[in-house]
């Protein structure tokens, strides 16, 4: 990837692979550091969608004036990135495989923050900031992941259905300026991704009308109510539910008293269950041509309705939390203390799977280091075939496996090493 240059693999995107321009200059702004760029690019990648949920939870703060003591909000968005990210039945395919981190992880997260201008805006020049930049924001979106922007355009659709029941007449005009704003990018970004060669390529390639078949319908559905059953069975997202109940309970209104939940709140997150729901069989359905059978255990493809269940659960906590503080005040203390203590259990169990999981990183590594040592030596000696011993780790797709039927990675070796093919070097 190194030697085919920033330009030739975001052109390789959109003439060729799946016509995903933003998802080309994100891949090709770590492919061509080579390996050292597919190393650094978990850690950056949390860095920064860190600093973007960090910069929303104190946005959120600052439009509804409400108060929080100093560091919750750094550390809620720290325990949330950390079981979206890691709390997954496969961490190495989710956040530390970054094909598939730009794809369906880091583009939530960014939808997310894009709200970020709109709730700060104050002024009329704050305001049009924040359409310019939902519809731009948009338009990205709808060329890096299609899945985020079925939930986005879900979402978006939603709230200018209902907004009347979930927003003040003062704020009306400027909430359906902006979704429609942010609605018109993503269907833009869309429009450019599905005219490209690449995404017909692609649909070709996995003969996508065929989603829309009674059979194919029916297939992702049992798909999807298998994914539901994973995702609501994985305790570790009660995790998430105890950053809310711990929100809850230290919020204060500006003059110290506690805060009475809005009326519109019950709404909002039943709103949010039925886009979740919703956009996540949508996304089932449009993944399944390509993956099959394989789109309800492949849990990377989740994660671009994963975060908004997460928000979801947040946002019941929450609920949670405001209602002892308000009830049981001389409890609220225990609460506090024993969400807390479920956060600390999340970070120990998450710390101790990926213990194990950075020593099957760190020996396949070491393997894949000295192989490549032994392949390059070969191949500019002159060899046209060369003998590879696949490496599995996380169920990565690894040249000769699923019984020999899976050949395009032995040709994606054979490509990177410049020979004509590869051998079976087990």
């Amino acid at each position: 990837m190194r030697d085919g240059g920033f330009m030739v693999l975001v052109d390789q995107f959109y003439f060729k692979d799946n016509g995903r321009l933003a998802n080309g200059v994100l891949v090709a702004s770590y492919a061509t550091f080579g390996v050292p760029g597919h190393k650094w690019y978990a850690g950056i990648s949390a860095t920064l969608m860190l600093i973007l949920l960090w910069g929303w939870a104190a946005a959120l703060l600052r439009n509804t004036r409400w108060r929080v003591p100093r560091g919750v909000p750094l550390f809620s968005a720290a325990m949330l990135l950390a079981a979206f990210c890691l709390a997954s039945t496969n961490t190495y395919k989710t956040f530390f495989w970054p094909a598939s981190s730009v794809s369906h992880t880091f583009p939530p997260v960014l939808a997310a923050a894009a709200t970020i201008p709109a709730l700060l805006a104050n002024s009329r020049r704050g305001r049009t900031a924040a359409i310019v930049a939902a519809f731009a924001i948009g338009a990205v979106l709808g060329t890096l992941s299609e899945e985020t922007s079925v939930v986005a355009l879900t979402l978006v659709a939603v709230t200018l259905l209902l907004g009347r029941r979930l927003f003040l007449n003062g704020q009306l005009a400027f909430v359906r300026t902006w979704c429609a704003a942010a609605g018109a990018g993503i269907l833009t970004g869309t429009a450019v991704l599905l005219t490209s060669p690449g995404s017909r390529n692609r649909r070709t390639r996995h003969h996508a009308d065929s989603m829309f078949s009674p059979e194919a319908l029916a297939a992702s559905m049992r798909g999807y109510v298998h994914i539901l059953h994973t995702v609501m069975t994985n305790w570790q997202y009660l995790g998430v539910i105890a950053i809310g109940v711990l929100i809850g309970l230290l919020v204060r209104r500006a003059d110290g008293g506690v805060p009475r939940p809005d009326r519109r709140a019950p709404l909002l997150l039943v709103t949010c269950a039925a886009a979740v729901l919703f956009s996540g069989y949508v996304c089932t359905v449009i993944t399944y041509p390509a993956f099959g059978p394989s789109a309800a255990t492949s849990n990377r493809l989740w994660n671009d309705y994963l975060f908004l269940f997460l928000l979801l659960l947040v946002g019941a906590g929450c609920l949670l939390g405001n209602l002892t503080a308000r009830r049981y005040r001389r409890g609220a203390g225990p609460v506090a203390v024993g969400a807390i203590l479920v956060c600390v259990g999340l970070t120990a169990v998450l710390a101790v799977s990926l213990r194990d999981l950075e020593t099957e990183m760190r020996v396949r590594s070491e393997a894949w280091d000295s192989q490549d040592h032994s392949l390059r030596k070969q191949a500019a000696a002159g060899a046209t075939a060369l003998a590879y011993t696949p490496l599995v780790i996380s169920k990565m797709s690894e040249p000769f496996g699923n019984g020999g039927k899976r050949l395009w990675p032995a040709s994606c070796v054979a490509t990177y090493y410049k020979v004509e093919k590869i051998t079976d070097g087990a």
